[in-house]
């Protein structure tokens, strides 16, 4: 199981392949993660946000996270397993379930939805972490319609088993607040922050985009990592379009397209209410791309 030291680096949080009649496509899935693996990425996130969580149900959580088991046999790096809801119950299951498959790690998102007291989202946390699998929490009030306030992460993050933070605040006045004192690493969440989050310091990204461009983001990484962060800022703004065109439309359609169209999984098919991206966007994305050297 992963430990604070093992929250670092570039993990990337993978789609879920489907077919053109919406069943999970897992030929597509182990070539796609199998290009992952040819690059330095610290781990793989399992049925986050870019994963379709809502739409994926457990079963088929359980056959992606044995099907990227069977494609470690050369080189094993931590899984990491979204297993937050909005209820404390059914996230301890899934973080008990997650713990049997072999997570390394839990991705535990603020419950949503029912915006709850911070005290509310504080005692949520406890009760996931006493199963004792490592939690990494993960802050997004653009998706929970609930913010919480640095004293009750910094609570969370002092909890027993909760191993870091993945901030999806939205800028970086968060882990600047953070990192004023003695905190459990960061790992940046919002793609189009990484460099100005990793200056703050972020000890790496969970970034949606490392799907595309997983090498320029390691580049960048280690740039920032050895205190070159005039370079790492100058190599991370030639990201920035591409970035930003991964983003236009909701997350992870952009995404599923591009492996589309480079033929890494069979089709960009989402399942509803995800669709597909505009004409407009693939226009656009197809003159971004050559431009970041995709």
């Amino acid at each position: 199981m992963m430990n604070e030291t093992d929250v670092k680096g570039i993990y990337v949080p993978v789609v879920a392949p489907f077919t053109g009649n919406e069943e999970l496509d897992l030929d597509s899935y182990r070539n796609y993660i199998g290009k992952l693996l040819a690059h330095d990425i610290q781990g793989l996130v399992i049925n986050g946000t870019t994963g379709e969580a809502p739409t994926v149900m457990w079963e088929e959580v359980s056959e992606l996270v044995q099907t990227t088991q069977a494609c470690m046999q050369q080189k094993r790096i931590p899984i990491v397993i979204g297993t937050g809801t909005n209820s404390t119950v059914s996230t301890v299951k899934r973080t008990e379930m997650a713990g049997l498959l072999g997570a390394d790690a839990v991705l535990v998102v603020t419950p949503y939805y029912s915006r709850p007291s911070q005290e509310g989202i504080l005692e949520h946390y406890r009760r996931v972490a006493q199963v004792g699998v490592p939690i990494i929490a993960y802050e997004v009030p653009s998706r929970t319609g609930v913010r919480l306030t640095t004293d009750t992460i910094r609570k969370i993050m002092d909890l027993n088993g909760v191993i870091g933070l993945k901030d999806s605040s939205g800028g970086i006045e968060l882990i600047s607040e953070l990192t004023r004192h003695d905190t459990k690493p960061i790992l940046c969440g919002e793609d189009l922050y990484f460099h100005a989050m990793l200056s703050q310091g972020a000890s790496g990204g969970m970034l949606a985009s490392a799907n595309v461009i997983p090498e320029a983001l390691i580049h960048v990484f280690r740039l920032a990592s050895n205190g070159n962060f005039i370079q790492a800022k100058q190599a991370f703004d030639l990201l920035v379009p591409l970035i930003r065109g991964l983003f236009q439309e909701s997350n992870p359609s952009p995404i599923k397209w591009i492996l589309a169209r480079h033929g890494i999984i069979s089709s960009d098919t989402l399942r509803l209410p995800m669709g597909p991206i505009s004409n407009q966007l693939q226009l656009e994305l197809g003159q971004i791309m050559p431009k970041s050297g995709y």
